[in-house]
């Protein structure tokens, strides 16, 4: 697989550097897969635009969904970035490692998302009725469904761009889950 280069700053046109300026006062740095969308004129605005819509899941309840679709679609960016905000959001390493198998023993609302989070993904869209029964007994409502839908297309966005571009993940490596389940 061809590894793109990640651009820098002078790479990209005026608008991403403004983009690029904002992330950097916010977080630090500009991760690679975000200075990649801007290679694109308008996809990083436009990706952000659509990562931080206003949606009615809440920050950790994004992390389940981001975690568990990035398994499926096993993108280790992303798997790695995820693991990282999933700490900060307070999930252990252990409730990482269930999410990331779509499943949340610790907590039934969130094991309901998890788990319709892996088979809407697995199922191209195609939910197993029975998951979203499950879904709604847990307390979820139509508004999270649609939700939690946009961010299985969301975090996919990525998850093909990292597979597709393979730039180097700069957040600590997320063990392959095979590896760390045994």
């Amino acid at each position: 697989m061809s590894t793109f280069n990640v651009p820098n700053r002078e790479e990209v046109n005026t608008k991403n550097q403004a983009i690029f300026d904002t992330l950097e006062n916010a977080i630090g740095f500009v991760p690679n897969l975000y200075a990649t969308y801007a290679y694109s004129e308008n996809a990083l605005a436009n990706y952000m635009a659509l990562s931080n819509a206003k949606t009615s899941l809440k920050a950790k309840e994004k992390e389940v969904v981001n975690l568990a679709v990035s398994q499926v679609n096993n993108c280790i960016y992303c798997l790695s970035a995820h693991t990282a905000i999933g700490k900060m959001n307070g999930f252990t390493d252990e409730q990482i490692l269930e999410l990331r198998n779509g499943q949340a023993t610790f907590d039934k609302k969130l094991d309901a998302l998890a788990n319709l989070a892996k088979n809407i993904t697995e199922n191209r869209g195609a939910a197993d009725e029975g998951v979203i029964e499950k879904f709604f007994h847990a307390g979820w409502t139509k508004e999270n469904l649609v939700d939690t839908i946009v961010l299985v297309g969301d975090k996919t966005i990525s998850n093909y761009l990292h597979k597709t571009t393979n730039v180097p993940v700069d957040f600590p490596v997320a063990a392959p889950l095979e590896v760390v389940s045994a």
